[in-house]
Formats: C-alpha cells, structure tokens, sequence
C-alpha cells in the first residue's frame, strides 16, 4: 500500500464519522431551507482549520467549498446537503441499531456528506502541507429540486473530474442515466356530479392517456430499458362536480446512450392517437426538464485507483450506471467527468426506511480519501 494512503487511511476516525453524520440527520435541511446544515458545516469545517468560502446561489442559500494543494483542483469531492420534505417532522431524528442508521437523507445523501468531510479531515491531519493532493471539497444546495446550486457553481469553475457521494451501495458509476419530466394535462367539461353523463371527466380521461401510454411498447417493464414512473396526479378541487381539469407528472430515466429528445417525440406520437379510444379528448403534453446521460467508459485514473484499493479494503469493485437524476448530469454536460460513488443505496432514497450501515461509511471515507490522493500522480 502506497505510504501516504496507508497514513491517511489510518487517520480516519469511524467515532467522528458516525457522530457527524448523526449530527448532519439531526438538522432538517429539505430543498430551499438549506442554511442550518450549512451554518453547521462552516463552523465544522472552521473550527478544524480549513477556509470555508461561500459561493452564493441566491439570497440566504449558498454552496461552501473548500480546498487543499498548492495548485488548482483537480478533484472535487461534492455532496448535497438538501433532502426532499420530511415525511414525518415528529420522526426526524436519526435512529441506529445494529450498525445501521436510519432517517431521511442518511443514503441520499447525508451519509456521502459526512464521508467527505471524514476524509477531508484525514487527509489534513495525516499528511504536510507539501504533501496535500490538489483538491477541493464542495457542498451544494438544490440537488433535489432543480440543480441550482451545482449550477451556479459551475458558471465560475468546471474541475477535470468530480466525485459526487449519492447511494450506490459502493458501486462505481462512471455511467449516468439521462432524465425526462413529462407534464400532462387533460381538460373536460365541469358539472354535477350527479349529472356525470352530461359532462367530460378529465379525470377519467387522463387515466385512459396513462393507461395507453403504458401499454405501448416503449414503456413494458420486462423488455424497455426506459423506465417509467407516474409520480403524481391531482385534479380540480371544487366540490361535488365532475372534474374539468386533470394533471400528471412522468419521471422517466433513460439509458446512457438515449436521447431524451428521441424519447419525447416517441411519447408525442403514442398520445397523438390517443383521441381514436377516448372521445372529446382534451390533452396537453409538456417536457420541462431534460437531461442526458453519459457514458465515461472505464479507462481512467480513478477506476484503476478503484481497481487497487478495493481488494485492499476486502470489497469487490462493481461497476454500474447511476439509474436516477443526480447532479452528475450537470457536471458532465459543463465538461467535467463524474463518477457517482457513496454510501446507502437508492431502494431507501426517498423513502421512510433511508438508512446507511456505518462500516459502508467508513469505507466510502477510506475510497475517498485514495481518490483524492490519487490526483497526486499515485504519489
């Protein structure tokens, strides 16, 4: 083992892991409410000696970075700190048993977040200033929602490479898959509901748009790579009336190698026959948000660093391709090159039973750590 990994590796500390990363879970940071953890981690961070910048993304929200080296970084290590809405605020807290940590943004991605910090604090400590690899770690807001705050600072600083902590059980995603939002709106004709013969349910008419787009082809979940998830659906509110107004949003992820834009004219023409089986059909279809995937390959640097540590570490390297939207897609399109490595794994994401299990932690703290290290030329 290289020497100066071997003293980084020794001067990770799963105590303070573990009693940050409770520390980050205690604070409710949902999208748009960020300050609290970040107020948190500039203190963190500036108590143990490192100069915090803050980048601004609009009033009172603002990444913070850091970094180490003499030069330029060639290597960011990037968390988000924001979560999605809490489904409980009375069971907020953290809980642990048995070595595994449970509460909302531990996998997605509190638990990456505490493993940089980790290993930021490892590589100061264990090493001179002479020998610090030219780094820097980056802590971002709006992940969840629209990518504001990698997106802001990516107008000002695009690094070679980024490692981004979302969950992938410690699988190295050098592969991301794109991403399509589709919007739907179906509009009728409003009358008692009592009455339903003599108006138009948009209702009814949006579950038959919904139900022919998931019989097509495209959208079979045993054969399509696409994969296809009605996230909402609501409609008019006003009393005992059939509904005149109906809306659904589609998240739908893409292999690396499919065009979002293929995929919006291929939804545009299933739903253009739709009125053939629903009469009076009123549809409107909208794609706000779209995004492509990426494909690295594996003949890099930091898959051959992979490739030495994992034996190391007792763990077998898999390879994948990050199945959900994450920031990555933002870097890659800016010219950096991502790869998608943390702790947790998306089956919890986003769900009441998000949970980490702490020796994962630790170990994502030890491959972050080699990562960063790596950038130093194997030094």
């Amino acid at each position: 083992m290289n020497s100066h990994l071997e003293k980084v590796w020794r001067a990770i500390r799963p105590e303070r892991l573990r009693k940050t990363f409770l520390e980050l879970l205690d604070i409710y940071s949902p999208s748009g409410k960020e300050e609290d953890i970040q107020l948190y981690l500039e203190e963190y961070l500036s108590r143990a000696g490192f100069a915090v910048e803050r980048l601004a993304v609009e009033e009172d929200r603002y990444n913070l970075r850091a970094t180490m080296g003499k030069a330029e970084p060639q290597l960011y290590l990037v968390g988000h700190v924001d979560t999605v809405p809490a489904w409980d605020l009375e069971a907020l807290g953290p809980q642990e048993e048995n070595g595994v940590i449970r509460g909302l943004g531990s996998a997605d991605m509190k638990g990456g977040c505490a493993a940089m910090v980790e290993a930021w604090l490892a590589l100061s400590e264990a090493l001179n200033q002479s020998e610090l690899p030219p780094v820097g770690l980056l802590l971002v807001v709006g992940e969840e929602e629209d990518g504001d705050g990698s997106a802001a600072f990516l107008e000002s600083c695009r690094p070679p490479w980024v490692v981004i902590g979302e969950p992938t059980g410690l699988a190295a995603c050098f592969a991301h898959y794109g991403y399509l939002e589709a919007g739907f709106v179906t509009r009728g004709h409003r009358i008692h509901s009592s009455l339903p013969e003599l108006g138009h349910n948009a209702v009814e008419s949006m579950l038959r748009v919904l139900l022919h787009l998931g019989n097509d082809s495209l959208f079979n979940r045993e054969t399509s790579e696409i994969v296809y998830s009605i996230r909402e659906m609501s409609s008019s509110r006003a009393g005992f009336v059939v509904p005149d107004r109906c809306e659904a949003w589609i998240d739908l992820h893409l292999p690396p190698n499919k065009d979002p834009a293929d995929l919006q004219e291929a939804i545009r023409r299933i739903v253009a026959g739709a009125d053939r089986f629903i009469p009076g059909l009123d549809l409107q279809v909208t794609f706000d948000f779209a995004s492509s995937g990426y494909n690295l390959e594996t003949d890099n640097r930091l898959n051959q660093i992979l490739r030495e540590i994992y034996p190391q570490m007792g763990l077998e390297l898999r390879l994948d391709a990050f199945r959900s939207h994450s920031d990555g897609n933002l870097f890659f399109a800016a010219g950096a090159k991502p790869l998608i490595l943390g702790p947790g794994s998306l089956e919890t994401a986003h769900t009441p039973n998000e949970q980490v299990i702490l020796d994962e932690l630790s170990a994502a703290a030890r491959i972050y750590a080699a990562l960063c290290l790596g950038t130093r030329g194997g030094g």
